[in-house]
């Protein structure tokens, strides 16, 4: 994830387990240990702190920016996957627990069922939603009142999504497709584009008008244009091996790609892909 605040990219590290904090070129600035291996991580905010879901300990483990100072760890449910921040509210899935934690002031205020095996997790303005993966469907609920605004099927194998606006963008890693789902006035899927080769990850530029995607099955990562009713693909480039992990920096355009096979990270710029 990076944050335009700090200018800090934060990645996920296993074996030892923790994150790393980087700066803009990639160089080291801190490691921070934990007692879990983390999954997806998410901002609460500019300027942090990072949502750590250390699914190896079951706890959402807050990192503050940018002195890498760990503020808050809150047990959740079991294998926590990916974490949104809504206002005071942080909303953790839960991948083999099927709930979604709700996280308030330091402590799990409420839990509430989700599809499947939980994956991804986003926000749309006041809305949430959480993939099931196993399941096959996105949940979207309001953020206040936990009240489900309405689930859709999404695909062959979702496994993550983005918000974005009014829309929320869902990989179906199997279904070899990117999902435009419609939050208001109802849920419902209103676009699907091909995508061939395992999308995984996703980033959104919202000063371009940009989503990223990795794809994990070819190696490569594409960029999609979203100012219009449909994503138009503008780019697509080779990348570092099994690009789990992708996050944009909006002021400069810069992509940067986790590479999980050999546990290295690639910078790619707007002068890069021409």
């Amino acid at each position: 994830v990076f944050d335009g605040t700090t200018g800090l990219v934060v990645i996920g590290l296993r074996s030892p387990d923790g994150v790393v904090l980087v700066d803009r070129d990639g160089q080291l600035v801190r490691r921070v240990d934990l007692d879990g291996a983390p999954r997806h991580l998410a901002l609460a905010g500019p300027g942090g702190p990072v949502l750590v879901p250390a699914e190896g300990s079951d706890q959402l483990v807050t990192v503050a920016l940018p002195d890498g100072r760990i503020e808050s760890v809150v047990p959740v449910g079991r294998n926590p996957h990916d974490a949104v921040a809504v206002g005071r509210r942080v909303y953790v899935g839960n991948e083999f627990a099927d709930s979604v934690s709700v996280v308030d002031d330091g402590k799990v205020v409420d839990e509430i069922p989700a599809p499947v095996q939980p994956g991804g997790i986003g926000a749309s303005g006041d809305a949430v939603a959480v993939v099931g993966v196993r399941g096959r469907q996105t949940k979207v609920f309001d953020a206040a009142s936990l009240d489900e605004l309405g689930t859709v099927v999404t695909g062959a194998g979702p496994t993550h999504l983005v918000g974005d606006q009014d829309r929320l963008f869902v990989a179906d890693t199997n279904g070899d497709a990117v999902l435009v789902l419609s939050v208001a006035p109802e849920v419902g899927e209103i676009a699907r584009v091909e995508a061939p080769g395992a999308p995984y990850g996703m980033a959104v530029d919202p000063v371009r008008r940009q989503l990223w995607i990795t794809l994990t099955a070819t190696n490569r990562v594409v960029g999609f244009d979203i100012s219009g009713a449909e994503p138009r693909p503008v780019a697509d480039f080779a990348s570092v091996r099994q690009p789990n992990s992708i996050a944009v920096d909006p002021e400069s355009g810069t992509i940067y790609v986790a590479g999980t096979a050999d546990g290295v990270l690639q910078i790619v710029t707007p002068d890069d892909l021409g």
